[in-house]
């Protein structure tokens, strides 16, 4: 099932035409996803529209929380909404590039190898446990991150498009775990927190009210998920905007609470998130507030404070300080 604009617009499989199509479509997108995502997971919408908008930025999210509260579901019914498919990967502390990657087999009957696909070929991977993998392992991830390919055996391999990576990460759970380098950490346009769900839904669970992820329909189809991508590079940033997260990234350097402030990617990644939410809301231009939103789940990961610690206090000190005025 097409989301309304695609079916109004008269268009087959998605072909948009116009930003304006395109615009309508994603606000239609966004509040489908929300009612059919809200009968299988109860999440707040604050983080099915973050994970809406690394799906159209291209981007990956890294989501921190204890074990059963519904990450591999919510990433599930993500995959199934946005007509793609989902593998789930389960790191630990033996796992080895080839059993994400895949590899290659002798085949007797055709006389050659024949390459067996991993789990990392699909659109959405759920990487589980993410920090519970040998830095080995996670480099060979981080390449399908940053380059959509990945090597093996001489080759470079293509992913399937589109490609984005849920990592998962326990917060409270330190035994047999990696410590994640700030490269990696740098790789995720996002980074969420999922707490407990309410008690009236964590109740609904208990009663077994919840729907399965495969009775979400299939809004759009994974073309169409391309398409919407290639139109969010076209949200205007008018100068006045860029000064202001350029002034924002600046600010997060001279703080003394933080040692190592936004890099330039940091500022980049920040406004093609940015650019996304715009879209969500049907404009094809970015205001301030657009960036105000997304500056905890794009920026805080990427500062890291001198005693260590959560960066959003001091992210949220400089925002309210620094005006919006250029």
């Amino acid at each position: 099932m097409h989301f309304s604009c695609l079916a109004d617009s008269g268009t087959k499989g998605g072909n948009l035409q116009t930003i304006q199509n395109g615009l309508k479509g994603c606000a239609g997108l966004r509040e489908d996803l929300r009612r059919h995502l809200g009968q299988v997971i109860k999440v707040p919408e604050e983080i099915l529209d973050h994970l809406l908008v690394a799906a159209l930025s291209g981007g990956h999210s890294l989501i921190e929380g204890i074990p059963g509260i519904g990450k591999t579901l919510l990433a599930r019914s993500l995959a199934k909404a946005l007509g793609g498919s989902c593998k789930r990967i389960q790191f630990t502390n033996d796992l080895l590039p080839t059993d994400i990657l895949g590899t290659s087999v002798w085949r007797q009957d055709r006389g050659k190898f024949v390459f067996f696909p991993g789990p990392l070929f699909a659109n959405i991977v759920l990487a589980d446990e993410i920090n519970r993998t040998s830095p080995r392992t996670l480099s060979s991830l981080l390449e399908a991150m940053e380059e959509g390919t990945v090597s093996l055996d001489g080759r470079t391999l293509e992913l399937p498009r589109p490609f984005m990576v849920l990592a998962t990460l326990n917060p409270m759970e330190f035994h047999g775990t990696f410590e994640m380098p700030e490269a990696a950490i740098d790789r995720f346009l996002l980074r969420l927190k999922l707490d407990y769900p309410s008690s009236e839904h964590e109740l609904d669970l208990y009663m077994g009210l919840g729907k399965e992820p495969e009775s979400i329909p299939s809004l759009i189809h994974a073309q169409d998920w391309i398409e919407l991508q290639q139109l969010v590079p076209k949200v205007r940033v008018l100068e006045p905007v860029a000064l202001y997260a350029h002034r924002v990234i600046l600010a997060t350097r001279d703080h003394p609470a933080i040692r190592l402030g936004g890099s330039p990617r940091a500022g980049v990644s920040w406004i093609q998130a940015a650019k996304a939410r715009a879209f969500l809301m049907e404009r094809d231009f970015v205001l301030p507030d657009d960036l105000k939103e997304l500056a905890v789940p794009c920026l805080a990961h990427r500062l890291h404070p001198r005693d260590g610690g959560d960066a959003t206090p001091f992210l949220e000190e400089i925002l309210g300080e620094i005006p919006i005025e250029a």
